[in-house]
């Protein structure tokens, strides 16, 4: 079986945040069928840490080991090819050793899944969410990171200070909460749980 590991951006400098990001991103990761199956997750922070961490996990990488890269999009996509498009907008290189699978995609951000949950949004920000204010389910992917975040800022205005959407302890505590059947729809989720079902439950390249 193939061990997994997953340098995903998030979390910062903070040792809370961090830890909270790897929770975020392992309950979510449960709830797509992969309990009892997990890879290791590491919250790398800051996005160029995240890919140096992942380029030295690939050059000492062994047979049975397989590491992944996730990160934001952070711009709309134009090429099919996740490499390019981060060669383009980051200059970063395919490592040696690497193939198109291990580089994956929040397409455009994070919060481009947590808009795809309505019912998620609704649990944690209760009444106060102003439901009007989110974007409908369908292209989401083709939505930037600035029209999201404005988004979700603007429907959960009321909940009152420090309560409303923010990047950090709430982002990943929405994260916990996502359910994966709403995502679904989003080309870039499903092609990270493709990937997850070929290397966690099948091992097979």
């Amino acid at each position: 079986m193939v061990s997994v590991t997953i340098f995903v951006e998030g979390g910062g400098n903070s040792k809370e945040l961090r830890t909270r990001c790897r929770e975020g991103f392992s309950k979510l990761i449960k709830n797509m069928g992969f309990a009892g199956h997990m890879p290791r997750i590491v919250a790398c922070g800051g996005r160029d840490n995240t890919y140096e961490m992942f380029k030295t996990a690939v050059a000492s990488v062994g047979h049975d080991e397989y590491p992944i890269l996730l990160v934001d999009s952070e711009d709309l996509i134009s090429s099919g090819r996740p490499w390019e498009h981060l060669s383009l907008r980051d200059s970063w290189d395919c490592p040696a050793g690497a193939g198109d699978d291990q580089a994956q995609m929040m397409a455009t951000c994070m919060e481009t899944w947590i808009m795809a949950d309505h019912e998620a949004l609704q649990k944690v920000f209760g009444s106060c969410l102003r439901g009007g204010s989110l974007f409908p389910a369908n292209n989401l992917e083709e939505r930037s990171r600035q029209e999201l975040l404005v988004a979700l800022k603007s429907a959960t205005a009321n909940c009152g200070k420090s309560k409303g959407y923010d990047k950090g302890k709430r982002s990943f505590q929405l994260l916990a909460e996502l359910n994966p059947r709403s995502l679904e729809n989003l080309s870039y989720f499903s092609r990270f749980k493709e990937i997850l079902n070929r290397r966690l439950l099948a091992g097979t390249a």
